[in-house]
């Protein structure tokens, strides 16, 4: 993680997203701007967190480990995202594991200022209820997902989701390549290691992707969204 020092940037982003407006007070003061390049972690699980942080630029994974040391894929995050509603309501603690999957930027607020300026305005709780809200259905929902759904169609939408958008040498086309530890996605996914490849071998049969050197090219997009639907989303 690397804090950016550039006031352009910020207000770049602020303007973006109308951030002023979610709050009473100004507290473009407090904002800081950080870049986290692919595969680091924002947070991990059972951290204090000191920023409530919001994702102005990329893209993370979401995912909780079990007592059982194993880990459980529970959504993904883009576009504008708040991370740190739910700790600074309850406990410091992340309860959650944020990576992400590509260079991402992201504005923070210390924690501390937070609960002095931010606790006790009612434009910002309105906000972080609305967030907190979407946040319970995204759970439920994709809860009902790893239970219901087939392996095929939630590993369609993870490659679809954190699959690496790559333009050609014309830059006119925009391909999926999807490279990452296959032991990981198989525990992230609820399944074993040969299941995975088992499925992984049936997308590339029915010409949905194909092997490149240690990953995968998606061949078939439309296919490929079809098969993902909404889930993870």
């Amino acid at each position: 993680m690397e804090k950016i020092y550039n006031g352009k940037v910020l207000d770049k982003y602020i303007s973006q997203y109308h951030m002023d407006q979610l709050f009473t007070k100004d507290m473009r003061s407090y904002m800081e701007l950080f870049y986290y390049q692919k595969n680091e972690f924002i947070v991990r699980d059972s951290e204090k967190m000191s920023y409530l942080i919001f994702l102005v630029n990329g893209k993370a994974k979401v995912f909780t480990t079990l007592s059982n040391g194993k880990s459980l894929l529970l959504c993904f995050y883009q576009d504008f995202k708040v991370l740190g509603d739910l700790e600074i309501t309850g406990s410091p603690n992340a309860v959650t594991n944020i990576q992400v999957l590509e260079d991402t930027i992201c504005i923070g607020i210390p924690i501390e200022k937070v609960k002095v300026l931010l606790m006790e305005d009612a434009k910002f709780l309105r906000f972080i209820c609305g967030s907190l809200g979407d946040k319970l259905y995204r759970c439920s929902k994709n809860s009902s997902i790893n239970l219901l759904y087939s392996l095929e169609n939630r590993l369609a939408s993870y490659i679809y989701t954190a699959g690496d958008r790559i333009k050609d040498s014309d830059g006119r086309k925009t391909k999926i390549i999807f490279k990452e530890n296959m032991t990981e996605i198989a525990e992230l996914l609820g399944t074993s290691y040969r299941h995975l490849l088992r499925t992984l071998k049936g997308l590339y049969q029915k010409g949905v992707l194909r092997k490149v050197n240690d990953g995968y090219e998606v061949l078939d997009e439309l296919h490929l969204t079809r098969l993902s639907a909404d889930l993870y989303r």
